[in-house]
């Protein structure tokens, strides 16, 4: 039987995706791990909605259980995608232990980070 990288992690844990868009900005429900092993599929929506002309993303992270530094590398690279156009890119995030991260890395600063979908609309 194969092992998967994921086995030395404990239980693998899958990034999921789920996009809507509302009032022309598109909404990015995350949820899972953000991980070395999750992030280029974050990396390759993002990509993949930039390419179609979606510009105004909110990535709402309300779901995350875990961010490491390639899932952050993945937002920065997003958030320089959407601005080439001018665009925006918004974080829904209310878990102290991920904004903690955000924080000490400096990114909060960087990154608008709402507590609510509704919250991240209304400042668009």
């Amino acid at each position: 039987m194969p092992v998967e990288a994921s086995a030395f992690r404990g239980e693998h844990v899958d990034l999921t995706l789920a996009t809507r868009e509302v009032d022309g900005t598109t909404i990015v429900a995350v949820g899972g791990e953000i991980d070395v092993y999750t992030a280029p599929k974050l990396r390759d929506k993002i990509t993949e909605l930039v390419a179609a002309g979606v510009y105004h993303l909110v990535i709402d992270m309300e779901a995350v259980e875990f961010l490491d530094s390639t899932g952050l590398g993945v937002l920065v690279g997003g958030l320089k995608k959407v601005r080439a156009h001018d665009g925006s890119l918004q974080l829904v995030c209310t878990q102290d232990r991920l904004l903690k991260i955000f924080r000490i890395t400096g990114l909060a600063k960087v990154f608008v980070i709402h507590d609510s979908a509704e919250a991240a609309l209304a400042n668009g």
